[in-house]
């Protein structure tokens, strides 16, 4: 396959429309060696249902509903547009009360209201989480580590410098710490990440911004094609992704 024809795929992925979370447009094109531990089943472990349940950055509801929590006792919140639509359509006729985000921290709900909060890959202001969780409650957050990705992000862009480096288990669990919680758990992880074509990567990284700032693939052309030698090399191109996870009560 020639460089035009090889433009023309990687500019169709780049233009491929994303919705909620879900990177299902991609699935069998890369894969992970997998988290050592299942955010659903301890989410489930720990979920009662008589409790209040916030699921923040809930993208389009996709894990909140394989759940099954009473949908009457279940808020979530959600600052992308087009996912807050989506929402409003999948979540709220089912009595799910659904709030758009437009500040970080200021959380549209009353003090001490909820029993359990849970959050995958969102960011949150501790204290913020703290006053809307009550006494003895829970906040479980699965976060994608600072050096997420560092790997490819640094084949593409030689003066690339992550935003949050810092960012990993300890600090995270200190900070928490520092706002009243107590940890309960947490554990932290590098994986190896594959992708087996360079269009895969290109509908990856275009989602992923913050990891590849300024992403395009008119921009980044040339580096797309030295990464394609590595898939024709190989038969794969591969990254480290950086993930941990805290469980954690208020105090």
């Amino acid at each position: 396959m020639n460089v035009d024809e090889l433009k023309k795929i990687w500019l169709e992925e780049e233009a491929y429309v994303f919705k909620g979370w879900d990177f299902s447009h991609i699935r069998g094109r890369y894969d992970g060696e997998g988290i050592p531990w299942d955010y659903g089943s301890i989410v489930l472990s720990h979920l009662n249902d008589k409790y209040r349940l916030l699921d923040m950055g809930t993208g389009g509801g996709e894990f909140l509903l394989s759940l099954n929590h009473p949908h009457n006792l279940t808020c979530v919140t959600e600052a992308y547009p087009p996912n807050v639509e989506l929402c409003r359509e999948r979540l709220e006729p089912l009595g799910i009360i659904v709030k758009q985000i437009y500040e970080d921290n200021n959380l549209p709900f009353e003090d001490e209201y909820f029993d359990i909060v849970i959050n995958r890959h969102e960011y949150y202001e501790e204290s913020e989480v703290s006053r809307v969780l009550k006494k003895g409650g829970l906040f479980i957050t699965q976060q994608i580590g600072g050096k997420n990705n560092h790997d490819l992000s640094c084949r593409l862009m030689d003066d690339f410098k992550p935003q949050f480096p810092d960012f990993d288990l300890k600090n995270a669990a200190d900070k928490l710490e520092k706002n009243g919680f107590k940890i309960l758990d947490g554990e932290e992880s590098f994986i190896p990440v594959r992708f087996y074509d360079i269009g895969a990567f290109v509908y990856f990284a275009k989602i992923i911004q913050w990891e590849f700032p300024g992403f395009s693939v008119e921009s980044w052309f040339n580096k797309l094609c030295d990464l394609q030698k590595d898939i024709e090399e190989n038969g794969v191109m591969q990254g480290t992704e950086h993930r941990f996870i805290i469980l954690s009560t208020k105090l």
